[in-house]
């Protein structure tokens, strides 16, 4: 483990946080256990393409080339890895049909179920607060180019 980083529970000198006590929801203890999984879960279910994808499969099944139209920008391969991953982490199933050609689905897993939930609580938050941000990232730009010209 390097010394003097968020991932080294021994030193914590200048980061953010020393000195505070937060008790059982201490942000940083998954930095520090190298067998914990919360780090790589996170950043999977909080990729932007997992969270459209999870979105898109509430309540429904979708093929592939369905997903692929309905998200915006993503290309073949990169949502091959997103699916790959999700079903893995056991949030999404993949169903083959067997036809010609064979038919494949995708849909949420009762867990993958539980993890869309949440999404829509933070979709819900930023439609609530995108004004709100809108107006700190202008204030904030301003700032900037004032301080820059300075």
């Amino acid at each position: 483990m390097e010394e003097g980083t968020l991932k080294s529970p021994s030193n914590r000198e200048g980061t953010v946080g020393v000195g505070v006590d937060y008790g059982d929801a201490d942000p940083f203890q998954w930095d520090t256990r190298e067998d914990c999984q919360v780090r790589q879960i996170l950043d999977r279910v909080a990729d932007k393409w997992s969270l459209l994808t999870i979105a898109l499969l509430e309540h429904r099944k979708l093929r592939f080339t369905e997903l692929r139209r309905e998200i915006d920008g993503i290309s073949q391969r990169m949502l091959t890895v997103t699916l790959r991953q999700l079903e893995r982490d056991g949030l999404v199933k993949r169903t083959v049909h067997p036809v010609v050609p064979p038919r494949v689905e995708y849909e949420l897993t009762p867990l993958g179920g539980t993890l869309h939930h949440t999404i829509q609580s933070l979709v819900t938050w930023t439609e609530r607060h995108q004004n709100e941000i809108a107006a700190a990232r202008e204030a904030y730009d301003v700032r900037a180019a004032s301080e820059d010209a300075g």
